[in-house]
């Protein structure tokens, strides 16, 4: 199958398409999971204490407080946010609930929150009620629920990033394998960290450390693939877009579209023309 480089239009309008998607997806991902899981700790940005809120729990409270003190802050003024608190943390009351909680969820919360969603229905006290507990974090079901769409779905995307990453020229073959295997390794990692983190809080690094290999490994995948479908030159050299890497792993392997290949090394070209009856000679590249 032809290389990157050597790939016709069409084919490479269709993977850069792709990319250019996955791209833009895993940005808005990043700012989704600032906008939840980095709100645990009612501060913008994911910190230790995030995850840890996230799936442990923060079990000096509630669930309600929580998200209200969460990701849910702005939804609400102080003086509400206080008052569905307070009555959170005294049991949550249902003596109290008509004449005086339930009008604060309609006005901020059961736009949202109602039984034509898919959210915990707010109009119901008992489901209110069942918030009011202490905060245990992510439940047994919805680890499980997210765990398995993760694994499905974003395997699917490292297999495709990879599958075009594998096209590219001027990498070593081992250092191919090793860049295509790390995202799935620190997916499983990413994922497993949830479940420990789940019953021993000080697991929440391995989070951190599970989402940074697999963006930085598919991150680099994705610039090498675009790079070399649009810019790579015949006899570039991968140093050129990532200084001291072909001297790592490999001689630079130049691909024709005959499919012949050139093994240069990073100074000279040797081009033995014995078979035509004259001498080899080395020719010095600028």
């Amino acid at each position: 199958m032809p290389r990157l480089p050597h790939l016709n239009l069409p084919v490479k309008v269709l993977f850069t398409g792709y990319l250019m998607c996955i791209g833009a997806g895993l940005l808005t991902a990043g700012m989704q999971i600032m906008l939840t899981h980095g709100m645990a700790d009612g501060e913008l940005g994911l910190s230790l204490d995030d995850i840890v809120y996230s799936y442990y729990g923060n079990r000096t409270g509630t669930k309600l407080e929580s998200m209200l003190n969460g990701q849910m802050q702005g939804m609400a003024e102080p003086e509400t946010r206080i008052k569905i608190i307070k009555w959170a943390r005294e049991g949550a009351p249902a003596d109290q609930w008509a004449p005086d909680i339930k009008p604060l969820f309609q006005e901020n919360c059961t736009g949202c929150h109602n039984a034509n969603s898919s959210l915990p229905d707010f109009t119901k006290l008992e489901v209110v009620q069942g918030l009011a507990e202490s905060d245990q974090g992510a439940t047994f079901a919805s680890l499980t629920r997210v765990s398995h769409i993760h694994l499905f779905g974003i395997s699917f995307i490292f297999m495709f990033i990879g599958a075009i990453f594998s096209l590219s020229v001027g990498i070593s073959d081992k250092f191919k394998c090793v860049l295509i295997g790390v995202p799935f390794a620190f997916l499983l990692l990413d994922i497993l960290s949830w479940w420990l983190t789940k019953y021993i809080p000080s697991f929440a690094w391995v989070t951190v450390v599970g989402g940074i290999g697999y963006s930085l490994a598919s991150t680099l995948m994705w610039i090498i693939s675009v790079y070399q479908m649009w810019f790579y030159s015949e006899y570039s050299r991968i140093g050129i877009l990532i200084p001291g890497l072909g001297a790592l792993f490999g001689s630079t392997v130049a691909e024709t579209d005959s499919g012949i290949s050139q093994v240069v090394d990073s100074h000279t070209h040797q081009f033995d023309k014995s078979s035509t009856g004259h001498d080899s000679q080395s020719v010095t590249l600028p």
